[in-house]
C-alpha cells in the first residue's frame, strides 16, 4: 500500500537554502511522529512505513507518504532492511532516519543504506559496529584511560564462564554484548543461579538484538545512572549538551529521566563531560550519541556503554538547552556544522515520565487492548505520543504509550508540574503505569533526590502497596453500570412504562435489588443496589448509602452519595470499568458473583489463565507433577521481555495446553489445569 498526501500548505518556512527534500522514517509510534514533526518544521517531506498492526496508526497519517512493509511482527516489517531500503528508493527519499530501537544501531543496515546511495541519519557503520559490541567498547575506553566496571569479556564455554563469574564474585550482572535497554541482562545473586540466568540472558539477547554474545560485570550496589548527550559533525566538531539522570528504572529500563543530573558537583560534572568527549573523539563520532556511566556511592564514575542513536529521553535535553535534537541530526547528516560548545547553555530542570501499557501490580505484565478514552495534557505540557481514541495497543511492539515532559525553573518546581501532568492524564481501555509513576514522584526520597537504580527495589513496600479503591469510586461504578443498563433497555424496548421490560430486578412484593461484584486488583467488592422510588440505596461493606443519579450524559455522571455531590467520568467497555475521580483513576472488572472467595487473579476454575498474549519460551513442569505455590511453570515472551509464570497454589499438573514455541493468542486463555492439593 502506498499513500501520498498533497503537498504541505506552507504553514512553515524552510530555514535552509538546501536540505534533504525527503526522508524515510524507519520506525513507528511516538518517535516516528517526533521525527516527522521536526522534518515538517524545516521543510523536509517524510515517508512513513507501517505494518499490518499499524495500518491506522497516527504516524501513517501524519507523514506525507506511507508505505506498507508487511505483517505485524517486527521481523516482517520494521526490521525488514531490504523492504525499507526499497521503499526509500521507490519514494525518492534521500535519507533514512532510524529513530531508536529496531534498526537504529544495526551496522549492517547503515552499510546497506550507504551502498544503496541513501544517507543514514546516524553515525558511520564502523562506529555503530564498534560501540554495538559492549565488550569492544569497554576495551576501547580502557585503552583511552576511561574507567570501566571490572568484569570479564571473552568467548569461552559456559563452564569456563561460570569459573570467571566465581572469580569476579557474586552478585554480578550478565549483560548482552549487542544492545542495551535492560534486554539480555540478568542479575545473579549466587552461583547456583548462574546457568539458568546465562541461558535466559542469551535467549533474550538473541531475540532483541540478533546476537547472543554476553559479558560479565561486577555488580555495583545502588549506583546512579548518569549519561551525557554528545554530537559530532563531519567537520571534526564534537560537543556535549550536558547530562541526564536516568536512575529510576524497572527491569533495567528507564521510567523517569531528568536533566540536568542534580547531584553532581561542578568538578564532577565537568569531568564527566570531558570524559564523554574523550570517548567520542576516540572513535571519530558523528551524529547524536549518548555516553552512559554509573556513579557509585563513593562518587566513582564508570563507563558502561555508548548508544549510537537518539535516546528515548532526548526531550529533557531539548527542554533545558532549547535545541531540537532531531533538527540537529538532519543538519549534521546533510553536512552542516554544529554550534560551538560555548553556544550551548542550560536553563531550568526537566523531567520525562514514560507512560507504558503495563500492570505494575502484576510484575509489569504488558497490557493490550483498545483505548476507549484518551485525554492527554497537551495544552499545558509537552506530550510525545502516537495515540488516538479507539486505537489498538498490540503485543508486537514496545509497551511505551507516551512520554510526559515538563520543564520549570528548578527541580522542585518541575516535580510539581510532573505531578500535575500525571493528574491531567486519562487513558482507559488498557492498564497503564500511571499510578505507579505517581507513587514514585510523591515519594519523599524522590522529592529529596535520594535516588539510585535500586530506587524501586528499595521502596517496593510503599510503591507496590495495594491501592485501595475509595468507597465513592466503587459506588459510582455500580450506579453507572446500573443506569446504563436501564438506558440501554429503554432505548431497545421503547416501552419504558412496563416494569417487565426493564432490567432493574423488579419483583412483586420483594425489594427491587441487584447484586454487582467488581474486582480491583485483588480486592473484591460486593455491592447491593436497591432501586427505590427516588434514587438508590447502595450497600457496600455492610454500610448503606443513600444515592441519587442527578445526570448521566455519555460518560459523564453526576451523583449524590448521602450529602456529597460528586462529578466523575466513567468509561465502560465489556467487563472493564474506568472511573476518573478527583484526578485519580480507578479500574474495576465486573465479575460473576461466586459463593466462595479466593484469588481473582489469573485463575479459571482449576486452571491458570494467561496474564498476557505472547510466545511460550519454556515449560518447566510435566503433567502429573506435584508442585507447590510459587513453582515456576513456564516462561512467556511478550513485548520483547521474558515473564516467568508461577503456580498460584499447591497442586498437581493435570493439563498443559501449550508447548515451547506456541503463541498465546490473548490474555485469559488457559495455560494449565492444576488440581489443588
Amino acid at each position: 500500500m502506498h499513500r501520498s498526501n498533497p503537498p504541505l500548505s506552507g504553514s512553515f518556512e524552510c530555514k535552509f537554502i538546501s536540505m534533504f527534500n525527503k526522508i524515510l522514517v524507519a520506525n513507528r509510534g511516538e518517535i516516528a511522529m517526533r521525527i516527522i514533526r521536526s522534518a515538517k518544521k524545516i521543510g523536509v517531506r517524510s515517508v512513513a512505513v507501517f505494518s499490518d498492526a499499524d495500518i491506522h496508526a497516527p504516524h501513517v497519517k501524519f507523514a506525507d507518504e506511507a508505505i506498507h512493509l508487511g505483517a505485524s511482527s517486527a521481523i516482517e516489517s520494521y526490521l525488514a532492511m531490504d523492504k525499507i531500503i526499497e521503499s526509500a528508493k521507490r519514494t525518492g527519499a534521500e535519507a533514512i532516519h532510524p529513530g531508536y530501537g529496531f534498526l537504529s544501531e544495526n551496522p549492517d543496515f547503515a552499510a546497506s543504506c550507504e551502498k544503496a546511495g541513501l544517507c543514514f541519519i546516524g553515525p558511520p557503520e564502523k562506529v555503530i559496529r564498534l560501540m554495538g559490541s559492549k565488550r569492544d567498547a569497554k576495551a576501547l575506553m580502557e585503552k583511552n584511560g576511561i574507567s570501566v566496571i571490572p568484569g570479564f569479556i571473552g568467548d569461552i564455554n559456559d563452564n569456563e564462564l561460570a569459573r570467571e563469574a566465581e572469580k569476579i564474585g557474586f552478585p554480578l550482572l550478565i549483560k548482552a554484548s549487542g544492545g542495551g535497554g535492560g534486554r539480555g541482562m540478568r542479575l545473579v545473586d549466587e552461583g547456583e543461579q548462574f546457568y539458568e540466568a546465562l541461558h535466559s540472558a542469551r535467549r533474550e539477547a538473541k531475540l532483541a538484538f540478533g546476537d547472543e554474545k554476553i559479558f560479565l560485570e561486577k555488580y555495583i550496589a545502588r549506583p546512579r545512572h548518569i549519561e551525557v548527550q554528545i554530537f559530532g559533525d563531519v567537520h571534526g566538531n564534537l560537543i556535549h549538551l550536558f547530562d541526564r539522570d536516568c536512575s529510576v528504572q524497572r527491569r533495567y529500563q528507564k521510567l523517569i529521566e531528568e536533566a540536568p543530573a542534580s547531584r553532581l558537583t561542578t568538578a564532577e560534572r565537568d569531568q564527566i563531560h570531558k570524559t564523554s568527549l574523550i570517548a567520542g573523539k576516540a572513535i571519530g563520532y558523528i551524529g547524536a550519541g549518548t555516553v552512559e556511566f554509573v556513579v557509585d556511592e563513593s562518587n566513582d564514575v564508570y563507563f558502561i556503554e555508548m548508544n549510537t542513536r537518539l535516546q528515548v529521553e532526548h526531550p529533557v535535553t531539548e527542554m533545558i538547552t532549547g535545541r531540537d535534537l532531531v533538527e540537529l541530526q538532519l543538519k549534521v547528516a546533510f553536512g552542516e556544522e554544529l554550534p560551538r560548545q560555548n553556544e550551548i547553555s542550560v536553563t531550568g530542570h526537566a523531567f520525562e515520565m514514560r507512560l507504558c501499557a503495563e500492570d505494575s501490580t502484576r510484575d509489569f505484565a504488558p497490557s493490550t487492548g483498545r483505548i476507549t478514552h484518551l485525554n492527554l495534557p497537551e495544552n499545558s505540557y509537552r506530550v510525545d505520543h502516537a495515540l488516538a481514541d479507539n486505537i489498538e495497543i498490540s503485543p508486537y511492539y514496545d509497551s511505551m504509550l507516551a512520554k510526559l515532559i515538563v520543564h520549570a525553573k528548578d527541580r522542585a518546581s518541575a516535580i510539581e508540574h510532573a505531578i500535575r501532568a500525571l493528574d491531567l492524564t486519562e487513558i482507559a481501555g488498557v492498564t497503564t503505569n500511571q499510578d505507579f509513576l505517581n507513587r514514585i514522584i510523591h515519594h519523599p526520597d524522590f522529592l529529596n533526590d535520594r535516588i539510585s537504580t535500586h530506587f524501586i527495589d528499595d521502596h517496593k513496600n510503599e510503591l507496590f502497596a495495594e491501592s485501595l479503591s475509595n468507597h465513592s469510586s466503587v459506588i459510582i461504578a455500580a450506579l453507572f453500570t446500573h443506569e446504563k443498563r436501564l438506558q440501554n433497555s429503554r432505548a431497545k424496548n421503547d416501552r419504558t412504562t412496563s416494569p417487565w421490560l426493564i432490567p432493574d430486578s423488579f419483583r412483586l412484593n420483594l425489594p427491587n435489588q441487584q447484586q454487582l461484584c467488581l474486582t480491583s486488583g485483588d480486592q473484591l467488592h460486593v455491592i447491593n443496589v436497591e432501586h427505590q422510588k427516588e434514587g438508590y440505596v447502595i450497600e457496600l461493606n455492610e454500610i448503606r448509602y443513600q444515592c441519587f443519579v442527578d445526570s448521566l450524559d455519555g460518560q459523564e455522571i453526576a451523583v449524590r452519595i448521602d450529602s456529597a455531590r460528586i462529578n466523575a467520568l466513567v468509561v465502560s467497555k465489556d467487563l472493564r470499568i474506568d472511573v476518573f475521580l478527583d484526578d485519580r483513576q480507578y479500574v474495576f472488572n465486573k465479575q460473576i458473583p461466586q459463593e466462595s472467595g479466593g484469588s481473582h487473579h489469573y485463575l479459571i476454575e482449576n486452571g491458570l489463565a494467561a496474564p498476557m498474549p505472547g510466545l511460550v519460551i519454556n515449560i518447566f513442569v510435566e503433567i502429573g507433577q506435584e508442585l507447590s505455590a510459587g513453582t515456576p511453570l513456564m516462561t512467556i515472551e511478550a513485548m520483547k521481555i521474558e515473564h516467568t509464570i508461577t503456580a498460584p497454589y499447591d497442586g498437581t499438573v493435570i493439563e498443559l495446553p501449550f508447548k515451547p514455541g506456541d503463541k498465546i493468542p490473548t490474555e485469559g486463555v488457559q495455560l494449565a489445569i492444576i488440581k489443588p492439593s
